[in-house]
């Protein structure tokens, strides 16, 4: 008995061996004979294959692989080398029964007896369709990524070893860079840098930045391969793998030349706006005397006619001067826009009205004509009076301008709807087809010969379309050719029929003893001796502490007071003045030469009861009289 218990026990190895094989569930494992007849079937190969063993057991193995692999005899290749080594291993796609595809993991044995004879095959397969289709899956999204990478054109993006050296190249850093990808692979990229650059280690520096902080972005020159520098956004970020090694890192470049030059363009025009608004400033201040000089003359009770021929010539051309001027500040508000107005609810007939009182002595000078057409109802809009008033003073005398002595100028205005019609139309130079295109580009004066014999900056049409379009309308111009005339029309929203202007007059403080204060000598003198002309009382003083003194010795009841005066300002002065005992009685203006809602706005703030504007015009100093009870 105890002889024959080795062989029990190895069959029952050999059963116990069996069973755990068959057991297997994630291996499909079967024998073959040295033919490659299937000998065995295990229970996982029945659920990878789908085969019953009694479907199987005895077919040969090439049933699994596809038509194109079995065409190549690739199966008996299989057997061939597993013969020759001992072992065979190989993936790829395999068949189940039901013809459907998976990818296998195979391994083939050769089984031999004791005297190396070949007795068969063992098979091990492992169904690893899913991670053949994430591999497939991964393998396509970094293609897709990297072609992606690869389109982006307005990017400089590419990859950098630990050590900074280049790895990667896409067409926008060839593009922008100029440099090819056999130029820089496997080149350390601060050859991308100015030499000054490389003097400081900056290359090195950004990349220990990235590691430090995550990140490291800035903007500075950078070199292209023909030598010429552009301005670049770069950021650099470290890349590491799962383990969190550093691999290397991305480095994303943005040519931001255009940027850099469209921000000192918009530097450069703010600086040249804020010269011509002190340039603006500056020039009213000698025209104030003039203005008030003229105005003396105009109060001359029987001047000689040379005199008053030559004084209604500096009117006329003072008062254009003083528009220029205006004009001119405007413009460098508009540029940075900086331009304010005030919607209000306007009586038309008033703005036509103050338009052409303001253009009628340079049509009077010429002999135009002037046709003015307009309904007799209370026609109102939505706006700034005195935006509009120089909208349509600008186009009225841009007309006279350019009509001959003797022409005719006709204003139309007309409603449509909830839109107020405007136009302005001349028999006068007229515009070439061209010109209509640019006529209302800055510094733009239309045909050049037309121009030529008439002054100007080429400012008013670019600030009358600016300020109609402020208001929500369109301004544009039209003519048949040179020499037949030109239309201007515009239309503005929101206009009906119902409303109607006010005049607000202020109250009338008493007493006629006037301060005035300028440091401007001639304008302080000029505007004294109008006032004494009207039967005032006037004290000049041409600084603060003078103004002071004069006020301790006799309070005035009205004080003009130059805002911009050395040492101490128009705005210390009145403080100064209103501490004084009876000071908060005195009705006080502020003289200057800006005249923004802004600038009005601090002069009421700081206690000032109006704001006259450099140079004053006598009508704006008449209202101001008139409220303060000189005129009636």
């Amino acid at each position: 008995m105890s002889a024959k218990m080795p062989a029990l026990t190895k069959h029952a190895s050999a059963d116990r061996f069996r069973l755990l094989v068959d057991a297997v569930q994630d291996y499909g494992i079967f024998m073959l004979d040295p033919d490659g007849i299937v000998e065995s079937w295990n229970s996982g190969a029945q659920r990878m294959k789908q085969y019953r063993p009694e479907e199987i057991i005895g077919r040969h193995f090439s049933l699994f692989y596809p038509p194109e692999a079995v065409a190549a005899k690739w199966p008996s290749e299989e057997l061939r080398r597993a013969a020759l080594d001992g072992r065979f291993e190989d993936e790829g796609w395999r068949l189940r029964k039901d013809g459907t595809r998976f990818w296998a993991s195979v391994v083939i044995t050769a089984l031999r007896d004791e005297n190396g004879t070949l007795t068969g095959f063992g098979k091990v397969t492992r169904d690893l369709t899913e991670r053949r289709l994430h591999e497939e899956a991964v393998r396509e999204s970094e293609q897709r990524f990297r072609l992606l990478i690869e389109g982006v054109r307005d990017y400089a993006i590419f990859m950098l070893s630990p050590e900074g050296i280049i790895q990667s190249w896409n067409s926008g850093a060839q593009l922008i860079k100029g440099f090819s990808a056999e130029d820089v692979m496997g080149r350390y990229f601060g050859m991308l840098y100015r030499p000054e650059d490389l003097a400081t280690g900056l290359p090195a520096t950004q990349l220990e930045t990235a590691l430090a902080v995550g990140r490291a972005e800035g903007e500075g020159w950078r070199v292209r391969r023909d030598g010429s520098v552009f301005w670049a956004n770069v950021v650099i970020s470290p890349v590491y793998d799962a383990s969190r090694q550093l691999r290397g890192f991305a480095k994303v470049t943005r040519d931001m030349t255009e940027r850099r030059r469209l921000h000192e363009l918009e530097s450069s025009g703010k600086r040249m706006s804020e010269f011509l608004a002190m340039l603006a400033h500056e020039l009213r201040n000698p025209l104030a005397p003039i203005r008030n000089a003229v105005t003396i003359l105009q109060l001359e009770p029987s001047p000689s006619p040379m005199v008053r021929s030559s004084r209604d010539m500096i009117d006329r051309q003072l008062s254009h001067m003083t528009r220029l001027v205006d004009d001119l500040l405007d413009v460098g508000r508009l540029t940075t826009g900086k331009i304010r107005f005030r919607a209000e609810q306007v009586s038309y007939a008033q703005v036509v009205s103050r338009s052409v009182e303001a253009v009628r002595p340079l049509m009077d000078a010429r002999r135009h004509q002037l046709s003015i057409d307009m309904s007799d109802n209370g026609l109102w809009v939505q706006g700034d009076a005195t935006r509009l008033a120089q909208v349509l003073q600008n186009l009225l005398t841009n007309a006279a301008k350019y009509t001959p002595e003797g022409g005719l100028i006709e204003l139309k205005v007309w409603q449509d709807g909830t839109q107020l019609h405007t136009s302005v139309r001349d028999n006068g130079a007229g515009l070439s087809p061209a010109a209509i295109h640019q006529i209302f580009e800055l510094f733009s004066q239309g045909d050049a010969q037309t121009s030529a014999r008439e002054s100007g900056l080429g400012i008013g049409l670019t600030l009358a379309r600016s300020l109609v379009e402020m208001h929500g309308g369109v301004l544009s111009a039209d003519s048949p050719g040179c020499g037949l005339g030109s239309t201007f029309s515009f239309f503005l929203p929101h206009a009906g029929t119902s409303g109607s202007g006010t005049d607000d007059t202020p109250g009338v403080p008493p007493g006629p003893l006037f301060l005035i204060v300028d440091d401007n000598r001639d304008a302080a003198n000029s505007m004294a001796e109008i006032l004494r002309l009207m039967n005032c009382q006037v004290t000049v003083a041409y600084d603060g502490p003078t103004a002071l003194a004069s006020a301790r010795m006799a309070l005035p009841q009205v004080i003009v007071l130059d805002i911009g005066m050395p040492d101490m300002n128009g705005y210390e002065l009145l403080a100064a003045l209103r501490a004084m005992p009876g000071g908060d009685g005195m009705t006080a203006a502020a003289l200057t030469g800006y005249g923004t809602a802004e600038d009005k706005s601090r002069a009421t703030a700081a206690g000032f009861d109006a704001h006259l504007t450099k140079p004053l015009d006598f009508a704006a100093l008449q209202v101001f009289l008139r409220s303060v009870g000189v005129l009636a």
